[in-house]
């Protein structure tokens, strides 16, 4: 048994950045994100990444015999809370543009519709990103006024599928490991 506590990583700090579907999208772990904007500082509860899978069981009609179980559903998803209250969180959050004078109209309907999101997971000087090429916000957390607690912005992020053009490979997000990039420096 290979025991290898270097091998660990905790999630210490990161971002949560979103970029209009005209963007560059990342090619790396490291590559600059040009166009994205950074949402500030997040919750102390991360980010959570949620992958939903179901299933039909088909059965077959001796003893009840299980024969297949294709995933006939599936998603990803990302969920934090933005805790800067700044005009791009809150456009974010309600899904509509905040006016010159400060207000926005809220329609509980708008999602703000399709971005491109990256989440950077960091443990000292090694990073994790995660690309959503095609993603919205498809849920958000209740506004909660509390004196000594901050007023956050809870998201979620859905990704939805797209086609490599290059491939034909279908996927709805991309995790680079940059502890696993062998291709550094090549």
């Amino acid at each position: 048994m290979s025991l290898e506590a270097e091998n660990v990583r905790v999630a210490v700090t990161g971002a949560v950045y979103s970029a209009p579907k005209t963007a560059t999208r990342p090619t790396s772990a490291s590559s600059a994100l040009t166009g994205y904007i950074d949402h500030g500082y997040i919750g102390d509860g991360g980010v959570t990444e949620t992958r939903d899978r179901s299933t039909n069981q088909i059965r077959a009609w001796q003893n009840g015999a299980l024969v297949r179980e294709p995933v006939t559903e599936s998603s990803i998803k990302y969920a934090c809370v933005l805790l800067e209250t700044k005009k791009e969180n809150i456009e974010l959050y309600y899904g509509a543009k905040v006016a010159d004078n400060g207000s926005i109209k809220i329609n509980p309907s708008k999602t703000g519709g399709r971005r491109r999101f990256a989440v950077d997971v960091i443990d000292e000087d090694d990073l994790i990103r995660v690309d959503v090429p095609d993603g919205e916000i498809t849920e958000v957390g209740d506004q909660v006024y509390v004196n000594g607690e901050p007023i956050g912005y809870e998201i979620t992020i859905t990704g939805y599928s797209i086609t490599d053009e290059d491939t034909g490979e279908t996927y709805s997000a991309v995790k680079w490991y940059g502890s696993l990039d062998t291709t550094a420096g090549a």
